[in-house]
């Protein structure tokens, strides 16, 4: 496999429980009849990563089984239900020395984000110290690229389930946004009301 120069990895945290889900786990819910984590691996592949990370958690073993992930990082997170705080540290910990320059951060329980939309926030890298994020009428969402320059500051602040919102709100005038709201829908797969977003 040739990894994409400059490097961008794909980064999914796929660790959730699903506890509003009655304790299903996100990544193993079904979307067009497979896993939505091979789904979210999927879309990071065709927007430009060849390398992908993605963080496992809540029935792990489960995942590791019933999901065809191959060639892809997998990356334990014991501490996932401390909240995705835990689960971005534990992925840019995995990309720490491998020489990517920047990681492509998607969240598996996203479907409606599809690659034209992370294709374009991919685009947006210039360098290790870009920041940018996908925005819907103007408003920050997913997928978000953090330049490697940022990944021990923003690790440091990643708490519960707040992930890189904390840094990227003290960090604003740093972010490209990136309009995705023609071509993507920012729903999450939260409680079995969402559940009908899934094919």
């Amino acid at each position: 496999m040739t990894y994409d120069e400059p490097q961008i990895a794909g980064l999914l945290l796929a660790a959730g429980g699903g506890r509003r889900l009655g304790g299903r786990p996100k990544a193993l819910l079904e979307h067009r009849g497979r896993p939505l984590v091979e789904h979210a691996v999927g879309v990071l592949r065709a927007a430009g990563c060849a390398r992908v990370h993605v963080v496992l958690g809540a029935a792990a073993g489960d995942v590791r089984a019933r999901a065809e992930l191959d060639g892809c990082v997998l990356v334990d997170n014991p501490e996932w239900e401390a909240g995705m705080g835990s689960s971005l540290r534990a992925g840019l910990a995995s990309l720490t020395g491998t020489g990517a320059r920047a990681a492509l951060v998607s969240l598996v329980d996203q479907p409606g984000i599809g690659p034209e939309a992370t294709a374009r926030v991919r685009a947006a890298y210039r360098d290790g110290t870009s920041l940018a994020s996908a925005a819907y009428a103007g408003v920050r969402g997913h997928p978000v690229l953090l330049g490697a320059a940022h990944w021990a500051d923003i690790a440091a602040s990643a708490t519960g389930d707040r992930g890189a919102r904390a840094y990227l709100a003290a960090h604003e005038g740093a972010i490209t946004l990136v309009e995705c709201g023609d071509v993507a829908e920012a729903f999450d797969i939260d409680t079995a009301a969402d559940l009908g977003h899934l094919r």
